[in-house]
């Protein structure tokens, strides 16, 4: 289960099913917008309770719509949140910590260029040992922390050797995204995996990073639908994967005009 945008960001929800990968009856359904109510309503009347019973399990994202849709249709479904959405929530906590310190340059650089300027001085900022400005070494850092360690290059290890040394905290934020992203890769079964969160929790509370505390919160409050994943190992990939196709359909039509054609033309090709 996923949205889509399909015209001027308007928001729709689209049901996959995987065993189809992507071809002819690949398409479940397709609803205008999210509100989980109407969507409910139409899946009960035209499926009935024995075939929404054959359903055993349902990937998604995070979003309490999609997953009350469930609970209320598929109420015999396994729910799986999708780890792809969980490891970007860990990225993005990075990210927040690399950006703040940007911002923090970029004003300090401001000041040293001002007080420049009063004393009548030229200003040259301070250049570290891989040449990079320390704006610069904020934001050619961005890639390289999305990024497990091992595929860095030699110039992204030196970049990351120096931005840890300045910014710690960016480095524990790195090591414990990378910690889950260790998690989410190994296969493990779901007890061993319960034992790996907690030790993974109790970093985080030794640490002072509160966009971590923020996603381990989100963490313990979908726990039981996050575990699920090591069940089978089951991602959203095909119906991200189906929503490229999509925006590739959608590009060849040179954008969606008409909505109930372009809808129309993908249910007969893809339902």
């Amino acid at each position: 289960m996923d949205e889509t945008a399909l015209s001027n960001g308007e928001l729709y929800t689209i049901i996959t099913n995987k065993i189809k990968k992507g071809k002819k009856g690949a398409i479940v359904g397709i609803f205008k917008g999210t509100q989980s109510g109407e969507i409910i309503k139409i899946i009960k009347e035209n499926f009935s309770e024995q075939q929404r019973a054959m359903v055993k399990e349902v990937t998604l994202d995070m979003a309490n719509s999609m997953n009350l849709i469930v609970r209320k249709c598929f109420t015999k479904a396994t729910v799986v949140i999708d780890r792809f959405h969980v490891q970007k929530l860990a990225c993005d906590a990075v990210q927040e910590h690399r950006i703040k310190h940007r911002w923090e340059a970029i004003e300090q650089d401001n000041m040293a260029q001002k007080q420049a300027r009063k004393q009548g001085e030229e200003y040259t900022p301070l250049i570290l040992e891989n040449g990079d400005t320390i704006k610069q070494l904020l934001v050619r850092s961005r890639y390289l922390l999305f990024k497990p360690s091992h595929k860095w290059t030699e110039s992204q290890k030196q970049r990351a050797n120096i931005l840890f040394n300045l910014y710690p905290d960016i480095e524990q934020a790195y090591d414990l995204s990378h910690h889950l992203y260790l998690i989410y890769s190994r296969i493990m079964t779901a007890p061993v995996a319960m034992t790996h969160l907690a030790q993974w929790f109790n970093q985080i509370d030794m640490v002072d990073l509160p966009s971590f505390q923020v996603l381990k919160n989100t963490i313990e409050t979908h726990y039981q639908n996050i575990i699920n994943f090591f069940n089978n190992r089951s991602t959203n990939a095909s119906a991200e994967s189906f929503n490229a196709k999509i925006k590739e359909f959608r590009r060849q039509f040179r954008g969606v005009v008409d909505v109930k054609y372009f809808l129309f033309r993908l249910t007969k090709i893809y339902a």
